[in-house]
């Protein structure tokens, strides 16, 4: 995978790459029956459809006509004609329902197979992925990608089938009947099918356009809206209606664009259809008139009208399949992403995979975590570490401050195994945790986030996440732990009520705390706290605080501290400048000390003095 993000123009190629579609089949593999099935159904539906105007050819020849030049009406072969009908109807609406059943059962399927093989594999990859990987880019996989493969290759290829196999049975068929006819009617094919490939593939690509102006227009919408607050504060109303008003406008171009050209496809359509009608009429009246049947006429203007489907569904294939080359090379770029942290096979052998861990073999982590000489470089950007090296005891809380840039998030990124060392070692419990498997060192830690993020459900479901098989007393112990419980039970529904999408039913500081306690029921070897209490006002912080202190204790942490109050007991207080450790001890030893942490913490103290007089 590439060092930058993906975005949509990353494939834009219409060129046919048979290795990307042979993955893609892969996935119907399983659901071969069910093709086959409505293959053999479609192909009993094309034969039913060459035979319909033969039975009101028959009608014509051997009642209507017959009756007509005879003083006498003779209806004897009527319920011929009506057994012929029902026999059809019947044969028909069959085949209808099943090659439905069949087809939707593939798209169903098919669908399903690749997203749920994407899902797993988004389960695989590492923290780094996310990082560099935009949301919204996965979401597209997951939905309209797999659902524009899965029908393509289900409804798409039903409706190939149909064209070709009733193309092939409807020339069969005339040139039996009447091979003068039928020479007359193949003349007009090529031109019908030329003129629908031209015109599908730039409708197609019209439409593509719409699709891409919409996804902006959508995106405008939410970023406008969850924006609202910012635009009314910085007067942005006017800009944000004027680019608004581009989007919509290109849509409009784009909308008309389609639409003429599908006005033009259409009426050059029949216009050929009816030069082809013309033509049939013209050799076939002379043929009448030297004694072919009129039924037979009948019949082959019939299938003049019938070709027209077929070479259309064919030129909608042919350029939907082109237009999803795109989805599909995209697709598989998503199940095919390497990811860059993973388990050595030996380890895998005795740890297992991330779906199906060999707990048994998990060895207790004890806490003692050391960094030898570790290199850090994310993809992009410069040297984060160069030859950094901390040893910290079992049982040790370690604070990391500095300013913005300094390193703090890229060392607890490290522990949690996020990213890996370029070069050096971090060792566990004295060994590198490269030996071990990532299931057994997260099962092991816990991690509070600077921003929290609640999932969908309710309190006690996601206090629970942090231990999936803990009892209602336990998810209520770690919430008391933490101060939660008093907010949780003023909701009405307290523990059950509903935390809203991203626990938007919850206040900043709420949320964190629930984030808090679903950390502390895991009970974790080695806590991180990411700025976890930057969030979250004076009076909550202060709750809380002590709660943190007794929870630090027996439990190795890394704390990286926006607040600096909050850290004055920690057990030694790293103090990162470009990757390098320029201070480290006590909060006592270092005020003492006078120097960059002095600063930090005295200039602090002074902003927040200063606000407090304010309020």
């Amino acid at each position: 995978m590439s060092d930058f993000l993906y975005d949509e123009e990353s494939f834009t190629t219409q060129k046919f790459d048979w290795i990307v579609w042979k993955k893609i089949f892969k996935f119907m593999k399983p659901l071969k029956k069910f093709v086959i099935l409505g293959m053999i159904s479609i192909i009993v539906l094309a034969v039913t459809d060459i035979v319909y105007p033969y039975i009101s050819a028959f009608a014509i020849d051997e009642i209507i006509k017959p009756n007509i030049d005879s003083t006498t009406v003779d209806l004897s072969k009527l319920p011929v004609l009506i057994t012929f009908f029902v026999i059809f109807m019947v044969i028909q609406a069959i085949m209808v329902y099943l090659f439905i059943i069949f087809a939707g059962r593939v798209q169903t399927e098919l669908a399903y197979n690749i997203r749920e093989k994407a899902f797993n594999h988004l389960q695989e990859l590492p923290f780094s992925y996310y990082d560099r990987t935009r949301v919204g880019w996965i979401m597209a996989r997951m939905t309209s990608d797999s659902r524009n493969l899965s029908e393509i290759l289900s409804w798409g290829l039903i409706d190939l089938a149909w064209g070709v196999f009733l193309m092939v049975f409807l020339t069969i068929f005339m040139f039996i009947i009447n091979w003068k006819l039928a020479l007359v009617i193949l003349a007009v094919v090529p031109v019908l099918t030329f003129v629908s490939m031209f015109f599908r593939k730039y409708i197609l690509k019209a439409y593509r356009s719409i699709r891409k102006v919409n996804s902006k227009i959508t995106g405008a919408y939410n970023e406008d809206i969850t924006g609202a607050i910012t635009s009314k504060t910085l007067v942005l109303e006017d800009q944000n209606f004027g680019e608004f008003d581009l989007l919509t406008s290109d849509m409009k171009r784009q909308s008309i664009r389609a639409h003429m050209l599908q006005g033009i496809y259409f009426p050059i359509m029949l216009f050929i259809i009816f030069v082809g009608m013309a033509l049939v009429y013209y050799v076939g009246g002379n043929m009448v008139v030297a004694g072919l049947s009129v039924g037979t006429l009948y019949l082959f203007t019939n299938y003049v009208w019938q070709f027209f489907d077929p070479v259309n569904n064919i030129a909608n294939f042919y350029a939907r399949f082109q237009q999803a080359q795109a989805s599909a090379e995209r697709i598989v770029s998503l199940i095919e992403t390497v990811p860059d942290i993973v388990d050595r096979e030996d380890v895998i052998a005795k740890y297992g995979t991330v779906f199906d861990y060999n707990t048994s073999n998990f060895e207790p982590l004890i806490g003692e975590v050391e960094f030898k000489n570790v290199d850090f470089k994310y993809n992009v950007g410069e040297q984060v570490l160069t030859d950094f090296s901390l040893k910290v005891s079992s049982g040790q809380s370690v604070a990391l401050v500095g300013h913005t840039g300094a390193g703090k998030t890229t060392i607890i990124n490290l522990i949690s195994r996020f990213y890996e060392p370029t070069k050096g070692e971090i060792l566990i419990d004295g060994v590198d945790y490269r030996e071990r498997s990532i299931g057994w060192l997260h099962s092991n830690l816990g991690y509070v986030l600077q921003t929290p993020h609640l999932f969908s459900g309710s309190v006690m479901e996601n206090i629970r996440y942090g231990k999936l098989d803990a009892t209602d007393d336990e998810v209520i112990d770690a919430a008391k732990a933490v101060e939660a419980h008093g907010f949780i039970m003023k909701f009405e529904e307290g523990y059950n009520t509903e935390c809203g999408e991203g626990g938007s039913r919850l206040s900043v500081g709420q949320k964190q705390l629930v984030s808090f306690a679903r950390a502390i029921l895991a009970d974790p070897r080695i806590l991180i706290l990411d700025e976890a209490t930057s969030s979250v006002d004076t009076e909550t912080e202060q709750l809380i605080q002590n709660a943190i202190n007794k929870l630090l204790k027996g439990r190795t942490s890394f704390i990286v501290a926006h607040r600096l109050s909050t850290i004055v007991h920690a057990d030694i207080i790293l103090v990162l400048e470009d990757g390098k450790i320029i201070e480290s001890g006590t909060h006592r030893e270092l005020i003492n000390k006078q120097a960059a942490y002095y600063k930090l913490y005295t200039n602090q103290y002074s902003e927040e003095m200063l606000e407090l007089s304010i309020r």
